[in-house]
């Protein structure tokens, strides 16, 4: 059996192209490789195609595109073989919903309010303006809906095997109410002239017996579309019929009987970008295809659980990853539920493996949530960076960002920035939901009614821009004392930037944020709307920032990228050996079973493209020296017109790291250029600078892409390319290195380590659709064989293969798996380095009881290598590690030379026994 919490785990994107029979057949691979547990992207049914499996459509059933239950059957037959667990990626948060795969999004578009399902969509029903009933905006047509119209491209159809109408948008399909299929029949029959006819007459009957019901029920629906399908002849007759509704633009009596109907449904058909300003339910950031799940509701939880519950029960899951936690409205009843849950299905104490996908800002700690072990890694992947990097290089960086971006090296007005951006556009309709419900409450009793509409919005806008981090978690009881000084503090601030009257406006609002207006001997307002306005704030700081950080202000400031990842701080100064090892002995005490990732599916770069870029501080001069040379010798490819530059100074500079981080190692990649095009696109659009997603403008990305073609043809640009080649060498050399140790930190520091899927060896990809590429496990798998006894000097001469990489992976795994209680249970004790070269220097041990592990792993090489230019020469480290309190087999004294430590390799993980042996440090229960 594998143990109940993972020693590491390795992360798969399944798809079509590679489903359950795929993953199974890797399973003797990741074992060999020495993980404990499958970490699995998302396995429930998802939207056809989906390369990703984010857009669930069934919570209840597996993904048919994977190998449905029988692929999955075989998948956890494999792993059980193999003594491997599984670990399941769960999206809670939301659904994929439109075209016609969703049977509740489906239902709730057919009978709106009254659908059984509408309750588990959060929908501001009565938000559409013009409307005499509530509806949902449905942003799907590429065109005007009057357009659309006049095209053609809606059209009205009927299903005979279910006796149904809908209306199609290409693949989009829009049952209709039932409500109006009275109405529908009688203009069928009347364009199809079959009133004399049998089946005509049965028809009118049927609509005449519908059309005197005032609003039929669910109950009287399938008898209804029972007995239309079953009358002989009634498809020929619609089918006929439904000419009436055939809309055209010179078919105008058509169109406005189309329009007619569709203006009667559910829902409103709109253009697609009315959804930053219109839409009226909670999505998935601004992703109109993704809408929120309410899962506080408990049928929707108990609904979309069933499968996972069962899943538990049966011994065929042993962890979860819970997607997007800080979209939910009450995390932390929600975690209390699915530990219930777990406990149920199991029958027994038995652990359960829970972490949370959840971005911690910098200085921000996690909330204890019941049976969650910790996070899926995002900070202490940057821990391990910003341990990395190079402080003085970080300065001397600073400086050329300055003057390529003309703005200081800072990044909050760049986030400040870019929430106005984000608050004008992709989010204003969510906004709008919260300004509105914050007016209603204000008017809801005299003492607040005069706080008009526009001053609240203001107000709020404020707050928004000046909260610092994604959310707070108060709970129908009302905020923590964290989050109630974290409120205090964001209306502090907004304070200082109003300059019109205050008279308590900001008082009203923090009340309003944090809940106190529902206190005893307060004036008297709305609990519903209090509770529902303050817990749809946190769900709305989340999106907001996820948009304005991570998916703007980072494709804007490129001081070194390789800080720019999720989770990270871009303008960090670094972090020192005592700080980073203060936090691991924090985490050691609070979090000792959350995963350590280096790579997700969500990061902005392959986990070595970022290293490689990392070791740009180390050497900052001769990378300006280059960059201005380079700047000169592509000149000529520039796109210019007028005040037209692309690519622009700034994203020209942040090109030039994209391609030293991801320029390949072997010889021709026919590929690449293309990548990086895709890549340019993508970040440009991100960006909203000179471009953007919602308005594109095609010279300026015409002219990157050009750009980039033609920089990359050794025809047009052998100078560039043979400089730019010669600077890869060099922090391909130092990036290795750093991997290295960022490896061996990984697989050594509390925590659970999680390896994504191909990063075993050297990983130069992309942010995503890049880094979900093919990965070649066949070519893994044999040369993890040929590896059973690793020649590390060979490995080290042929670095550039990978080879080293994977042998070193397979190595720290062995060990973790032979010392498992030294990983899982021991404590972090720093190791005191003395020497003209400690800054260089990480050294710790990992001990329980008298069993101990000494990891030692250098950093910043540079003054090791000749700038990158060879493999250092380890002798020449001047430091030795205090080794008093630990015995090592043939070292005699307290003190171990690093070079000795390190041999010809530029990480040491050294066992070693205790002098006396330590209580282990309490650690918190898991589920």
């Amino acid at each position: 059996m594998p143990p109940a919490i993972p020693l590491a785990t390795y992360r798969l994107q399944l798809t079509a192209d590679f489903d359950f029979d795929k993953a199974a057949a890797v399973v003797p691979y990741l074992k060999g490789l020495g993980v404990t547990h499958l970490y699995a992207s998302p396995v429930m049914k998802a939207r056809q195609g989906s390369t990703h499996g984010y857009d669930t459509v069934d919570h209840s059933k597996f993904n048919p595109e994977l190998g449905g239950e029988a692929g999955f059957a075989r998948l956890s037959e494999a792993l059980r073989q193999h003594d491997l667990g599984l670990i399941i990626d769960f999206v809670p948060n939301h659904v994929g919903v439109h075209f016609a795969d969703n049977p509740w999004w489906l239902d709730v578009l057919e009978w709106g309010q009254a659908s059984p399902h509408a309750v588990s969509f959060d929908i501001d029903w009565d938000q559409l303006p013009y409307r005499a009933r509530g509806g949902v905006l449905l942003p799907i047509l590429g065109v005007s809906y009057g357009e659309a119209l006049e095209r053609g491209e809606i059209e009205l159809r009927y299903d005979p095997d279910e006796g149904s109408f809908s209306a199609w948008y290409f693949e989009h399909r829009l049952p209709i109410a039932p409500e109006r299929y009275g109405e529908i029949l009688r203009m069928i029959v009347k364009e199809a002239d079959a009133a004399d006819t049998v089946a005509g007459k049965r028809l009118h009957s049927l609509a005449a017996r519908y059309t005197g019901l005032r609003r039929p029920s669910r109950k009287e629906a399938p008898a209804f579309k029972a007995e239309l399908k079953e009358i002989a002849g009634s498809a020929d007759i619609i089918a006929h019929g439904l000419a009436a509704y055939r809309a055209a633009k010179d078919r105008p009596a058509q169109t406005l009987a189309l329009h007619h109907l569709l203006e009667r449904q559910h829902y409103k058909l709109g253009h697609w970008r009315l959804a930053s300003s219109d839409i009226n339910y909670r999505r998935f950031f601004d992703v109109n295809g993704l809408a929120g799940l309410r899962v506080e509701d408990p049928t929707t939880f108990a609904t979309t659980h069933r499968l996972v519950k069962q899943l538990i029960a049966d011994g065929k899951l042993q962890g979860i990853r819970l997607d997007h936690i800080d979209g939910l409205r009450d995390p932390a009843q929600y975690c209390q539920r699915l530990r219930r849950l777990v406990r149920d299905a199991q029958g027994n104490a038995k652990p359960f493996y829970t972490v949370i996908e959840k971005i911690l800002c910098e200085h921000e700690k996690l909330p204890h949530f019941a049976g969650v072990q910790g996070t899926t890694g995002y900070e202490w992947m940057n821990a391990i960076t910003q341990v990395l990097v190079e402080p003085k290089g970080l300065e001397a960086l600073g400086e050329t960002w300055r003057q390529i971006s003309n703005r200081p090296p800072q990044l909050a007005p760049y986030v400040k920035d870019a929430k106005r951006r984000v608050l004008e556009t992709l989010l204003t309709s969510e906004f709008t939901v919260l300004t509105r419900l914050l007016a209603r409450i204000a008017n809801g009793h005299y003492s607040s009614r005069d706080f008009s509409a526009d001053s609240l919005r203001q107000a709020l806008e404020l707050y928004v821009l000046h909260f610092p981090v994604y959310r707070t978690y108060l709970t129908h009881s009302g905020p923590t004392a964290l989050d109630r000084k974290l409120i205090d503090d964001t209306i502090a601030r907004a304070r200082v930037e109003w300059f019109a009257a205050d008279e308590g406006i900001f008082d009203f609002l923090r009340d309003a944020l944090t809940m106190d207006l529902l206190e005893p001997g307060r004036p008297p307002h709305s609990a519903p709307r209090v509770r529902r306005f303050a817990l749809k704030v946190q769900q709305f700081t989340g999106p907001m920032m996820a948009k304005s950080l991570e998916d703007t202000a980072f494709y804007q400031f490129h001081r070194l990228l390789a800080l720019n990842e999720v989770g990270g701080d871009p303008a960090s100064n670094g972090l020192t050996i005592p700080a980073f090892h203060e936090a691991m002995r924090a985490r050691a005490r609070e979090w000792p079973l959350g995963m350590t990732a280096t790579a997700t599916h969500d990061t902005k770069r392959g986990e070595d493209a970022r290293v490689r870029i990392a070791a740009l501080s180390e050497i900052p001069g001769d990378w300006t020296s280059a960059v201005a040379r380079w700047k000169v010798l592509n000149a000529p490819h520039l796109a210019l017109n007028g005040p037209l530059r692309a690519p622009s100074a700034t994203f020209e500079y942040m090109l030039y790291q994209t391609l030293l981080g991801a320029w390949p190692l072997e010889e021709h990649d026919a590929s690449f250029a293309g990548r990086i095009q895709a890549y340019a696109l993508k970040a440009a659009r991100e960006g909203k600078e000179e471009t953007s997603w919602l308005n594109p403008h095609e010279a300026y990305e015409s002219g990157v892409d050009g750009f980039i073609e033609r920089i990359l043809d050794p025809a047009r640009s052998g100078e560039f390319l043979d400089t730019l080649q010669s600077m890869t060498r060099r922090v391909a050399l130092l990036g290795a290195l750093n991997s290295l140790s960022q490896l061996t930190l990984k697989a050594t520091l509390p925590g659970v380590p999680d390896f994504y899927q191909g990063t075993e060896y050297w990983d130069l990809s992309l942010v995503d659709p890049d880094n979900r590429r093919p990965v070649d496990f066949a070519a893994r798998q044999t040369a993890l064989a040929s590896l059973e006894t690793p020649d590390w000097s060979g490995l080290t001469r042929t670095w550039p293969d990978g080879q080293l990489k994977l042998a070193w992976t397979r190595h720290l795994l062995k060990l973790r798996n032979r010392l498992a209680d030294v990983f899982t249970q021991g404590d972090y004790r720093p190791l005191e380095v003395r020497g003209a070269h400690a800054d260089h220097v990480i050294a710790f041990a990992r001990r329980h009881a008298r069993n101990a592990v000494i990891v030692v792993v250098g950093r910043q090489f540079a003054p090791f290598t000749q700038g990158g230019r060879e493999w250092p020469t380890l002798e020449a480290f001047d430091a030795t590690i205090d080794m008093t309190g630990y015995s090592v087999p043939a070292v005699e004294s307290n003190e171990l030379p690093i070079a000795r430590a390190f041999g010809d390799f530029p990480a040491a993980v050294i066992e070693a026994r205790a002098a006396s042996a330590i209580r282990p440090p309490r650690q918190r229960a898991s589920a």
